[in-house]
Order: C-alpha cells, then structure tokens, then sequence
C-alpha cells in the first residue's frame, strides 16, 4: 500500500493552503484535505460565523464541521516523508499572480511552459509533452507562455485571426476574409509577419547606427571635456605664473622706489641739519657780540670805547636769509607712480590684451560640421610661415618663408636646438589651435603634416619622421598615390591626384581633415582623435633635388 502511495503524484498529498505535505491532514464533510492548523485558521478568520466554506470547492457547512484526523492519509504522507521526497520536483513550479498558469492543471496550477497559437492554450511542461509526441500537434506553433492569447481570436467568428488585411491595416480570420474584408489586399499573417520582420531588421540596423553614432558623439564630448579641461588647467597654470612674474616685477618696482625716495630723503634731511648747525653757529656768535657790545655800552672810559668800538661793531657777512625748498618735494614721485599705473590699467583695459573666453568658446552639443564648400573653408583659413630655425641645412626657405625646396648643397643655417638635424623636414613658427586651414602646393613625393613642437629634432632613425610616432600626423603625397601615416601605421589612401592638398583643423573637436583641392573639394582623409597640444604645420620633401612644397597664399 505504501509503496502504490508513493508513486501518487505530490499534489495529492499537499495543503492547498500551505502548500506543503499535509500535518495531520483532515477532510471536510465534501472530501477535501487540509492541515489540521491551516483549515482552523481560514475558518477562524471568516467574516460569517454562523457558515463555514471550503477552500478548493467553495461549499458551505452549518454548523462548522467537527474535524478529525486522518489516520490513513497521515500514514501515506509519513510514507512519502520516508521516501526523501521533501520538496516537489523542480519541473513542478506553481504559477503565481504574476505567472502564465497552465490551463490543463485540474489541481494547483504549474507554471506555463509554452503558448500554443493553434488551440490557443498554456501548457506546462507534463501536459506540453503530446505537442512534441502526437504528429499532428508538432506542426502547431508554440511561443512564450502568454496572457494575450485571447487577442489572437476573431471577435465576431470566434477564430483564429490567421490573416491580415493590408487594406484596413488589422488582423482578421478566414471568414472576415470572405465577408467583411471582401475583395481588400489581404495575405496570410505569416507573410506579412515576414515582410514586416524585414524592415524591422532594417529599423534595427539604422537604431544600431544611430547608437553607434550617438556613443561616438559621447566619447567625443569626453574627449573634449577632457581637452577643455587640460587646457583650462594649463591656462590657470600659465595665468598665475604670468601674473606672480608681474607681481614681483611691481613689488621689486615699488622697492626700487621706496629706496630712491629714502635716499633722497636722507640727502634732503642731512642739507637741512648742515645749514641748521651753520645758523646756530650764527646765532652764538651774534650773541656774544651783543653781550661784548652791551658791555662796552656801560663803560665810562671814553677812550676805551672809542678804541673798541669800531671792531666790536664790525659784523661778518652771511646770508640774509636761506633758501627752502618746497616741501612738496616728493610730489613727483606719486605723480610718477599715478601716472604708471593709470599706464598700466590703460594696457589692461585694451581689448587687445583683455582676457576674455569668447576665442575658446566651446560647443556643447556636438563638434560643429565641416564646410561643404572652398568659401566656406576659406573663412578659416591662417598665415602660416614656415620656421626657419627648424629647416633641415639642405632646405632652402623661400617666398617669404612659405615655400621649401630640396637643394643639392647645405645651407648656411646656424645651429638651433629646433633644427631637425637628419631628416628633410621643416615646421610652421605659428602655432594651430581652434579651426584653421591652409594649402600646400607640391612638386614630387611630400609628406603634408601636423605635429606637436616637442617632436624630436636630431637623430638618425624613422622615429623622427613626421607620420612615424605618436606626436604627428602626415599624409604622403606621391605622383600616383596618397598614404595616411600616424605612430608607425601606413594606411593608404584612395581619391583622385592633384598638386594642391588642402589640410582642415579642428584642433577643440580632434579632427584633421585633407582635402584634394582643384575645382571642387574632394575629401581625401578624415581622422577622429584628441590633440593634447597645439600643433604646427610640417612639410616632409623626400631627397631628390629640385622637389619643393609651398604654403599657399589664400584670399
């Protein structure tokens, strides 16, 4: 007995209202079986006290039923206890509020497995088997267990919507078809499905393109917040020592006067005390002339008197009275200070010198757009001179320092830590920030660059060519072919050859752009990435006498 017992499914020995095997199961007087503790509670907890419903079927007894334990059913589950059987099979999962429900399940119902679209039915996984086994129930279409099976049956005929009217644009069944939707465009939903599922993909693809693009417009954006904050930091920096190396000059300024005015002050003050000791000298002698007069004044000898008197009463000759200088003696100074700083507030408040952010102001939202048009490249267009102390000695400089040339015997160049000392190449003396552009005009194999001013000068080895390291951008230019170079990559470059390279940067948004220039602009190259520092404009001339390359004049 035990043993058929146990081979019952585990449903049979559960409460419904716990859900767990039975704890001294009692039956109801309708047949049911529950806990002793879990019936108790639910009738405990009933609104009518005079009538008392079961859980499962709802039928209501008067009075409450007087419950007794099971003594069979409680040996069956202490047999299903023995067997280790503790919980249901995992496979066995109830379905909750949330859950698809089996709608097979007489009992508790198990989650749903599977939605099949034919007999508009949830099964779980016992009552799915026979759409696998039965032949007939394979060639049914089974998705994801859904709540929405109903939306796939005809409200008028009561079938499965398996059309789709093109016309009116909704799902429909056969016999819409044939009535209602009578000579509309329609199809099966299976093709229209397919048709639509083919420009879903194709809604995807561009969705995909669009994310692609938007996530590249965001590193772009930390790039540049990374750039403006490097570069607002190096503008702090260079500020504070700019303006400490003013404050010293003003400080050692203010020193410088305050030591002029001193000694002056000590010149001005021992002249005073030197004419204040003659005077009192003055005064002393004055006084005992008059103490030698007022006694020969009270003499009685007449001879006596006669015979002194005539030196006693001879004075010395001095100054009548001294000469004072101004005591606004000092006002020059202030003047001159006055004057000094209202010089200097002048400079300050010039607009050519005033600090102000509108030549870095920075656009928020995405890099602005590439002219389309040589005008509208024109607008951005710099004087670029190349640097004569960077040339290569077999370089000659011409046309105003904006033309190279390669020639076939050393210039008198004199010896610079910039010169590039190997290599045939020379850089811009102005540096490139913001947007610019220019035109090299060539003859021969030339390499049209970019580069940072701390790119290494002197040296045998590749490392120094422009393209060949991190620091420089370049793009070779040949008779028959164009090649991109940047940190020891070539890549090559296709577009149609002209003698004229137009090169566009902008240096905030990372981007470096060549152009083919003739009648029209042709891009050649464009290259995303974040410049760290201001960069120059560079020519590389490959050795052969006579090629030279010039920075063109633009109006």
């Amino acid at each position: 007995m035990a043993q058929r017992g146990v081979q019952l499914n585990w449903e049979t020995f559960s409460c419904s209202i716990c859900l767990d095997l039975l704890k001294d199961p009692v039956t109801t007087p309708c047949g049911h079986s529950y806990c002793m503790n879990c019936i108790k509670s639910h009738w405990d907890g009933e609104d009518c006290k005079y009538s008392y419903s079961c859980p499962q079927c709802r039928k209501t007894f008067t009075p409450r039923p007087v419950l007794l334990k099971s003594t069979i059913l409680a040996d069956l589950v202490e047999e299903l206890k023995k067997t280790g059987l503790q919980a249901a099979p995992a496979d066995h999962s109830y379905a909750g509020a949330e859950d698809v429900a089996c709608d097979v399940c007489t009992r508790r119902k198990l989650k749903a497995h599977k939605s099949c679209l034919v007999c508009l039915v949830s099964y779980c996984d016992q009552h799915l088997q026979p759409h696998y086994d039965v032949p007939q129930l394979k060639k049914h279409k089974l998705v994801d267990p859904s709540k929405k099976l109903q939306e796939n049956v005809c409200s008028c005929h009561d079938e499965v919507m398996k059309m789709f009217c093109r016309t009116d644009q909704q799902l429909i069944c056969y016999l819409c078809s044939v009535e209602k939707h009578k000579g509309h465009n329609t199809v099966s939903a299976a093709s229209e499905r397919a048709e639509r599922q083919r420009d879903l993909e194709g809604s995807r693809l561009n969705i995909q393109q669009r994310i692609q693009d938007r996530d590249k417009d965001v590193e772009l954006l930390q790039h540049q917040e990374e750039a403006i904050n490097l570069s607002a930091d190096k503008a702090v920096e260079d500020s504070e020592k700019i303006f400490t190396e003013l404050i010293r000059l003003l400080e050692k300024r203010s020193s410088d006067v305050k030591l002029q005015v001193r000694a002056r002050q000590r010149s001005e003050v021992r002249r005073v005390r030197e004419l204040q000791e003659k005077l009192e000298q003055g005064i002393t002698e004055l006084k005992r002339k008059d103490a030698e007069l007022k006694k020969l004044s009270y003499t009685e000898d007449d001879i006596h008197f006669l015979h002194n008197y005539p030196s006693l009463t001879t004075l010395s000759q001095s100054a009548s009275s001294i000469h004072l200088r101004p005591l606004s003696c000092f006002a020059d100074v202030t003047v001159a200070v006055s004057e000094v700083r209202d010089k200097l507030q002048d400079v300050l408040r010039e607009k050519t010198t005033n600090v102000s952010l509108t030549g870095t102001e920075v656009d928020i939202l995405l890099p602005q757009p590439e002219p389309e048009t040589r005008a509208g490249f024109l607008k951005y267009s710099r004087k670029i001179t190349l640097d004569p102390k960077t040339a290569y000695t077999w370089l000659l400089l011409s046309e105003g320092n904006k033309k190279a040339t390669v020639m076939s015997q050393r210039q008198s160049y004199s010896s610079h830590q910039d010169r590039f000392t190997d290599w045939s190449q020379v850089l811009s003396r102005e540096s490139l920030t913001g947007r610019c552009y220019w035109e090299v005009e060539r003859r021969g194999r030339v390499y049209v660059a970019v580069a940072y001013k701390n790119i290494s000068r002197a040296g045998g080895s590749d490392e120094y060519f422009f393209g060949l390291n991190d620091k420089s951008w370049a793009l070779e230019c040949n008779n028959n072919s164009y090649k991109f170079c940047h940190n020891n990559v070539q890549t090559p470059v296709s577009g149609p050859l002209s003698s004229r390279v137009g090169v566009y940067l902008d240096h905030s948004a990372g981007i470096l752009s060549f152009y083919r220039v003739s009648e029209t602009m042709t891009l050649l190259l464009r290259v995303q990435t974040t410049f760290t520092q201001p960069l120059y404009a560079g020519l590389r001339l490959c050795w052969s006498s006579g090629n030279w390359a010039e920075l063109c004049k633009l109006k």
